[in-house]
């Protein structure tokens, strides 16, 4: 995804990283609502200083549906983009489904909300 001054830029000289990623629902493919998801992990990524220098690579044997399939659920086109937002989303998950489960049933009753 490159140097980041703002989500989804990308050099002049390629298409925009999300292009494909809204689409319209009655295709079958993408929203905007992809892209705002995209672009919300990239964007707190970036501020949590996760996307820094680019020095390290990976490597590693991935099935091609998996790869085609995430692709197409987000719309990101490229390897390299669809793994930097795979790591991005896994590394800021904040367990908040965990986090509500627990606290299920202990706000008290008769606490009075104001509505």
């Amino acid at each position: 995804m490159g140097k980041h001054s703002g989500m989804g830029e990308r050099p002049a000289a390629k298409e925009p990283l999300l292009a494909k990623a809204v689409r319209h629902a009655k295709v079958g493919k993408f929203t905007s609502s992809s892209k705002a998801r995209i672009d919300a992990v990239m964007k707190a990524a970036e501020h949590s200083g996760l996307l820094g220098e680019k020095s390290k690579r990976i490597g590693g044997r991935i099935s091609p549906a998996l790869i085609e399939q995430a692709k197409k659920h987000t719309g990101i086109e490229t390897d390299t983009d669809l793994i930097e937002f795979a790591l991005a989303a896994v590394a800021l998950d904040d367990d908040f489904g965990s986090a509500f489960r627990k606290t299920r049933g202990t706000v008290d009753p008769d606490l009075k909300l104001g509505f």
